[in-house]
């Protein structure tokens, strides 16, 4: 099998925020489409706390938006000390146990994910300090910058087009993720195209 050239393959960045569950499936998705297209990743941090905390939110979300700033700011401490190339497997260990083992978002889980990964459970510390918070709204400002304010996470980067989603579940696998790996980038890049959009009647499935 011929291997593709370097100018084939694409890079794709990808903002998440470790609490979203629709981030997570995305992201799931994104790396099966590694194995069935040309394609590399790297991951950034954008936080939903940030984008929301001007808005006017209904009391339970906006407590879920207070408890989502530890994760994310775990993450940008994690990034800032070791280097971007960690988040990704971070996410991973982070986004399992959120996401599909159901762990609270508490201080014992982040620790069980750091140690998974080699890196120091002292970062835990970051899930109380403000300390990182202004690179934390700066990589939240990267990532909306390309695609407006009115959109969430995840947000994904690929040349010079940019998109909000795509929001679906469960996460396809195989061909079946890089089919709509080509329509999203498709649809994306071309000009004037900025909606498709119909009614969520699945929650997000996690397998």
């Amino acid at each position: 099998m011929t291997q593709p050239s370097a100018a084939e393959v694409k890079l794709a960045d990808l903002w998440f925020d470790p609490v979203c569950p629709w981030a997570w499936l995305t992201s799931r998705w994104l790396l099966e489409v590694k194995k069935v297209r040309p394609l590399e990743s790297r991951f950034h941090v954008m936080s939903l706390a940030v984008i929301n905390e001007e808005r006017d939110l209904p009391e339970d979300y906006r407590a879920g938006m207070d408890q989502s700033w530890g994760p994310v700011r775990v993450c940008i401490a994690a990034a800032l000390e070791h280097g971007d190339e960690v988040l990704a497997d971070l996410y991973t260990a982070l986004g399992t146990r959120f996401h599909n083992e159901g762990l609270p978002r508490e201080r014992a889980t982040v620790e069980a994910a750091l140690t998974e990964v080699g890196l120091p459970t002292a970062l835990a510390d970051a899930m109380d300090s403000d300390e990182h918070d202004e690179l934390l709204r700066k990589s939240t400002k990267a990532a909306m910058d390309k695609v407006g304010l009115d959109v969430g996470t995840p947000v994904i980067a690929v040349d010079d087009v940019a998109f909000f989603g795509p929001v679906v579940t469960p996460s396809p696998k195989g061909e079946a993720a890089g089919k709509l790996w080509d329509g999203v980038l498709l649809a994306a890049a071309t000009e004037g195209f900025y909606e498709l959009k119909r009614t969520r009647t699945s929650p997000p499935i996690f397998e």
